[in-house]
């Protein structure tokens, strides 16, 4: 009776030794270089993930709140040249004004020309048009900034951490072949590390697919912002008045 108690006494803390092999703590401590370079890559992952999620959420909620202040008071504005002139003045990142300053520009230049081979080639209505489709381009091509990568980061992260595992996994059957013994003490280390390195892999990838996929619905409203202004405009620098207004002399 007394030596079951005893081996009992062992084999449990021989069971907490092994599970304080497993983790995290342990996992670094005992990393080589291929284990290194896949937990360094998550990292990076990771980080450039978060940056880019931080990044879009506040672009977006400055373009939320600014854009329909842009587009009412370009529109509101009597004059046109003021309301140019209110476009200027605009920052740099701002989409709207940008489109705005776009298709003033195509109509002035082609107004400066005519009579000559330009206008000839192209009316001011295919001017105007073929001038707002590439600020609408440009600027749909800028809110897709980082959306790339967090693509990248939820479709590749879950293979990194399966590098991680399946690493493990070999170290794991590399102690068992060595040492003829198969029990927890023996494999709990590298069993730990697959574990912790899947796990790793998804907690990467997950944030970014979700982000990825919350920043695709709202980029689809703002291109639709984009294509109802930029219509708009054309309507206005081609005949002098948006839809439904009677045109004016410019």
């Amino acid at each position: 009776m007394l030596q079951e108690t005893t081996n009992a006494a062992a084999a449990g803390a021989n069971n907490a030794e092994a599970l304080q092999q497993m983790s995290f703590g342990h996992m670094i401590q005992n990393f080589d270089l291929v284990a290194w370079i896949v937990f360094i890559t998550l990292v990076v992952m990771s980080a450039m993930s978060v940056y880019w999620m931080i990044f879009n959420v506040v672009r977006n909620m400055r373009l939320r709140r600014t854009s329909d202040r842009v587009i009412s008071t370009f529109w509101e504005t009597p004059n046109a040249q003021d309301a140019i002139r209110y476009m200027e003045e605009q920052p740099r990142s701002e989409p709207f004004s940008k489109i705005a300053l776009d298709a003033a520009q195509a109509a002035s230049h082609h107004q400066r020309h005519e009579g000559s081979r330009l206008v000839e080639s192209l009316n001011r209505s295919e001017f105007v048009d073929r001038a707002l489709r590439q600020a609408v381009t440009r600027e749909s091509a800028r809110l897709e900034s980082g959306m790339t990568l967090l693509a990248s980061v939820g479709a590749t992260a879950p293979f990194v951490g399966l590098l991680g595992t399946v690493w493990g996994i070999y170290h794991a059957l590399i102690r068992i072949g060595m040492s003829g013994d198969a029990s927890m003490q023996a494999v709990a280390g590298p069993v730990g590390e697959a574990l912790i390195m899947t796990a790793i892999g998804l907690f990467v990838a997950i944030p970014a697919v979700l982000a990825y996929n919350f920043f695709v619905r709202i980029n689809r409203n703002t291109y639709n912002k984009f294509d109802t202004f930029a219509h708009d405009l054309h309507d206005f620098f081609a005949t002098g008045a948006r839809v439904g207004e009677v045109p004016v002399k410019r």
